[in-house]
């Protein structure tokens, strides 16, 4: 499965956290697990790539995002439980499209190593808007909070971000992506 990703995020402080945890407690939280993977020269990160396994508590994903000029092109390929444990493992992926799409931008799949993971409970709902989430996300010894909001309408979407987080007394605190989070933890360690 394949489709672009636009959203639009922002890191929340405790106190922002906790004020939207309010909002959003009619969601059940649901815990998920990134594991990331690169090779040991970061060719993924070179050619602007991302590859995480997650794992959910009843199934898995792989998933591969390309950034475009609006969003990132992502590719998703459903795993079981079992089947996502033993390729985090290993390292030895079942030969798929993202496989191959990695191959082609030059990285070689059989380098692609597990260098970590990031664990987030997530409360998740449709809204007007947009699918929104609120995260709170552990992982190197961290935990940060943030609010992300998908959206099909970039430039809609934008403006609906920023009127929601004006209503709720919300300073923007720019958010790189999870991976890229964690991956400075890597660099200092």
């Amino acid at each position: 499965m394949t489709y672009l990703e636009i959203e639009y995020k922002t890191l929340l402080n405790k106190d922002e956290f906790q004020r939207l945890t309010a909002l959003f407690s009619h969601v059940t939280p649901i815990t998920q697990t990134n594991y990331y993977f690169d090779t040991k020269d970061f060719d993924m990160k070179a050619n602007r790539m991302s590859l995480r396994i997650r794992t959910l508590p009843d199934h898995a994903e792989i998933t591969l995002k390309i950034p475009k000029e609006v969003g990132n092109l992502e590719y998703n390929h459903e795993l079981s439980l079992s089947e996502a444990k033993q390729i985090i493992k290993t390292n030895q992926f079942p030969e798929i499209n993202i496989i191959d799409l990695i191959s082609q931008k030059g990285v070689n799949p059989a380098d692609l190593i597990n260098f970590g993971h990031l664990t987030t409970t997530r409360r998740e709902t449709e809204t007007s808007i947009g699918l929104m989430a609120l995260d709170s996300n552990q992982y190197s010894g961290i935990k940060d909070f943030e609010l992300e909001l998908e959206v099909s309408d970039p430039e809609k979407g934008k403006k609906d971000f920023d009127q929601f987080l004006e209503e709720h007394d919300i300073n923007f605190k720019y958010a790189k992506s999870k991976v890229a989070r964690f991956s400075n933890t890597l660099k200092r360690n």
